[in-house]
């Protein structure tokens, strides 16, 4: 059956313009990349150009794809605000090979600048580094035939793409830095952290990060980490063994000792490791295909390893329990921004799309002081389109919150009925 032909994009369908015209001044910097090359003076689409138009496809429904922005620049309205002309498929395209991904990190700094902190846990108010949340995601690509040849996956699926390295600011609620990298690089991760370190911060990672190498690589700059460490992990020498306070053994701590961690074979650790043991009950992976997994929950003990020798143990476990956070932020990504769909196989315009997603979260944040989320977007969303007002954002906006009083509502619910 064939495939049912897209309506063109009428003018009714793209609002809001006006509010990226805002940071016009902010993507003046990136008008003249790559200009250069232009030796005829014949380029109509520039790098500031093609930024808000990716930008303006993040925030609208009605615009996910290459051809719909080029759709877009057919709209007087949508060239008037962003200063454009009509573009073609081959300048779009073109756009992703020659324009230099990385001048959108100055814009992304200064935008972050204005960003205030959002409501953080009190629990963590002792915590005197900035808590930053480490993780990577494929971003699936269309491979092109001779890459699709040289590697599948045990199920046959095609093993091409990318792998987006994002570090998140859990209190901005906000990525601070993202990169690339081959998705057959996979098990990179320390090396791709270590060249990107900086003083005063905690880093949280998952199991894939441990290394010895980055652990005191983070110590040296000032920094701290709480890493998800192997079961294997191999101990020489104990050097304390903690007690356990109720309020931790309540958190599912069962074991806390400092450690000096390595073996003869591997580099050995230059500092006291602390080994904190959780058990805590872990939701199974739903099966590929499957809305929800099939297995039901189980205990599982969790290994964590830190250079906070000061902290409560409830509280380490608290700081990794918040790394799901970063999860929520690539599911919010690639749902709610579009970004599953790539509109480039190239790595420069994928960087540029990614870029431009981190920028798209900071704008949601700034315009209406909340964290991006699935509602917030999709309100946004509404009003780019057309069918809500400003007023109705507004309103929607300014709502009161009773998130913690139906949460507590439907504990005591629970509570009555025996569950």
């Amino acid at each position: 059956m064939a495939r049912a032909r897209k309506l063109p994009i009428a003018a009714q369908q793209v609002r809001g313009v006006k509010y990226l015209r805002q940071i016009s001044w902010l993507l003046q910097r990136l008008h003249d990349d790559a200009t250069a090359r232009d030796r005829a003076h014949n380029r109509t689409l520039f790098f500031d150009q093609y930024a808000a138009l990716v930008l303006l496809m993040l925030f609208s429904p009605a615009i996910d794809s290459l051809r719909a922005i080029r759709q877009a620049t057919c709209i007087p309205k949508v060239r008037k605000l962003l200063g454009c002309s009509r573009a073609s498929l081959g300048s779009l395209s073109e756009a992703a090979h020659v324009f230099d991904p990385s001048l959108l990190l100055e814009v992304i700094a200064e935008l972050s600048s204005e960003l205030v902190p959002l409501s953080k846990d009190q629990r963590l108010s002792d915590i005197r580094n900035t808590l930053v949340l480490c993780d990577g995601t494929l971003l699936a690509a269309l491979p092109r035939l001779a890459e699709s040849m040289w590697k599948h996956s045990r199920t046959g699926n095609v093993m091409h793409g990318w792998r987006m390295h994002t570090q998140f600011e859990l209190d901005r609620h906000v990525p601070i830095d993202v990169q690339l990298t081959p998705y057959r690089c996979q098990g990179d991760e320390p090396a791709v952290l270590a060249a990107s370190l900086a003083p005063g911060r905690c880093y949280v990672m998952d199991r894939g990060y441990f290394s010895y190498r980055l652990f005191d690589g983070i110590v040296n700059i000032g920094s701290d980490y709480v890493c998800r460490v192997k079961k294997t992990i191999g101990v020489l020498e104990v050097l304390e063994q903690r007690p356990i306070s109720v309020q931790a053994r309540a958190a599912g701590v069962v074991s806390d000792r400092v450690v000096r961690a390595g073996s003869l074979k591997d580099k050995r650790a230059a500092h006291p490791i602390r080994l904190i043991e959780v058990h805590a009950e872990v939701q199974p992976r739903a099966a590929r295909g499957e809305g929800k997994p099939q297995a039901p929950p189980r205990q599982e003990r969790l290994l964590i390893a830190t250079n906070l020798l000061d902290v409560p143990a409830e509280i380490i476990a608290l700081i990794y329990r918040y790394r799901w956070t970063v999860e929520l932020f690539f599911r919010f990504f690639k749902q709610m921004l579009g970004c599953r769909h790539l509109i480039s196989d190239d790595k420069g315009g994928i960087t540029i799309q990614c870029y431009c997603a981190v920028i798209a979260c900071i704008l949601l944040q700034l315009w209406t002081g909340k964290k991006p989320g699935k509602d917030l977007h999709r309100m946004i969303g509404f009003y780019f389109c057309g069918w809500a007002t400003e007023h109705d954002v507004l309103e929607w906006i300014n709502r009161p919150d009773n998130t913690g009083d139906k949460k507590r509502a439907k504990a005591e619910l629970w509570k009555k009925l025996g569950y």
